[in-house]
């Protein structure tokens, strides 16, 4: 029974992480299109903007160019992906907490954390540009939340790759049940 869980924990895992990397994917494509001689960062320029004043710059030449709507989908598309991404770190802490290897299962606490972290601060940061979006107009403690939790979270989906990463390739040939 134990052996069944486990098995079912590790295919919500990796079904979950790897369709969040399929969600970053897509929300990449779809930021592409924002990605201008005015804000040649895109999104990444609108999360590092910092003050209204820029965020109102930023928001105005995507209005300039009819990109409004497109920004509105990359960022729905954003807080899918951070969900979906999110979740699967969570779920991959979770069961790489429970390898029989012992290298392994301090990488499934850093999953855990990193996962959590990078929830926090990417749901924070991106609803934040959100709330600025919708009412199309900046705001100031908004754009400074935005721009404080960037470079943790930027540091948080980094770990939760890379830790996730080297806990496969080091489980890979353990006696788990298949």
């Amino acid at each position: 029974m134990a052996g069944r869980r486990e098995l079912n924990l590790k295919r919500a895992f990796l079904w979950t992480w790897i369709g969040g990397l399929a969600a970053f994917a897509i929300v990449i494509m779809l930021s592409l299109p924002l990605v201008l001689t005015a804000v040649p960062g895109g999104i990444a320029d609108h999360q590092a903007a910092g003050s209204a004043a820029e965020v109102d710059r930023i928001q105005s030449a995507w209005q300039a160019a009819g990109l409004y709507g497109q920004a509105r989908i990359a960022m729905i598309g954003d807080l899918i992906f951070i969900g979906i991404y999110g979740f699967g770190c969570l779920l991959g802490g979770r069961w790489l907490l429970q390898s029989p290897r012992r290298l392994v299962r301090p990488l499934g606490a850093a999953a855990l954390v990193a996962g959590a972290t990078f929830l926090a601060t990417d749901y924070a940061e991106t609803i934040s540009q959100f709330l600025q979006l919708i009412d199309r107009a900046g705001d100031d403690d908004l754009a400074g939340l935005a721009a404080t939790v960037r470079p943790i979270k930027m540091m948080a989906w980094l770990a939760s790759f890379c830790v996730i990463i080297a806990a496969l390739v080091l489980d890979r040939n353990s006696s788990r049940t298949a």
